[in-house]
């Protein structure tokens, strides 16, 4: 397993430590967080490197692009969802499918960083009022525009509940040419977040669809 967890002690209590940060390293690698309060929000992170080091307009960015001198790559986050009562569907900024928070399906998407620029990078949240509504939450980015180089985009999800470690699920150092893939599975039970690493790709989300049973359908999306 590649499992990694990193602690930070606190002064004056040694025989006290909490769990700062805990990484899922390996693919099918997973960790389950225990709710403690009914309340707050589970924060779901896309970040991703705009520029990698040493990388010119000329060069390995560029390509990233499709050759495109000085472009950004436009890696998106988003989900598919189920909830207890069998209600499914998608949320991400294509097609403007920011969900909610509130009401069903208490998943809401925090907007779209078409060039990675954000240095927060791109959010979901959670509701975790309502998480007992909840069955499972699959995690998946794709490359909107550009030829995929997972690689250079460096990217890496955290998954963040409040007094919990953080979650961190990095791409790594992935060769692959489709521009899909499936990052996390969240699975809620009770009072339980079970957060697996998957980073599986795919020929796009009809495809990721069929392969972890959703049944949902699909058709051609703009964000414009």
């Amino acid at each position: 397993m590649g499992l990694e967890a990193f602690r930070a002690e606190i002064p004056g209590a040694d025989k006290l430590k909490i769990a700062s940060k805990v990484t899922l390293k390996d693919k099918g690698d997973s960790f389950t967080i225990k709710q403690k309060a009914p309340s707050g929000e589970l924060l779901i992170n896309l970040n991703w490197d705009q520029h990698p080091q040493g990388e010119k307009k000329t060069g390995l960015f560029s390509k990233l692009m499709g050759g495109k001198s000085g472009g950004a790559v436009d890696l998106d986050l988003g989900c598919l969802f189920e909830l207890q009562n069998q209600t499914k569907g998608a949320i991400q900024p294509l097609g403007k499918s920011f969900g909610s928070f509130d009401y069903p399906p208490y998943v809401l998407h925090l907007g779209d960083d078409r060039s990675g620029a954000w240095s927060e990078g791109e959010n979901m949240k959670v509701n975790l009022a309502q998480i007992r509504q909840i069955k499972r939450i699959l995690v998946f980015t794709y490359i909107y525009e550009g030829v995929p180089n997972w690689t250079a985009t460096n990217a890496v999800v955290t998954v963040k509940v409040p007094g919990q470690p953080v979650l961190e699920v990095p791409m790594g150092s992935q060769m692959d040419s489709r521009n899909f893939c499936a990052i996390a599975m969240i699975e809620f039970d009770g009072g339980e977040i079970k957060v697996t690493k998957l980073v599986s790709f795919h020929q796009g989300h009809p495809d990721c669809d069929k392969t972890y049973g959703w049944g949902l359908k699909w058709v051609a999306g703009s964000k414009d």
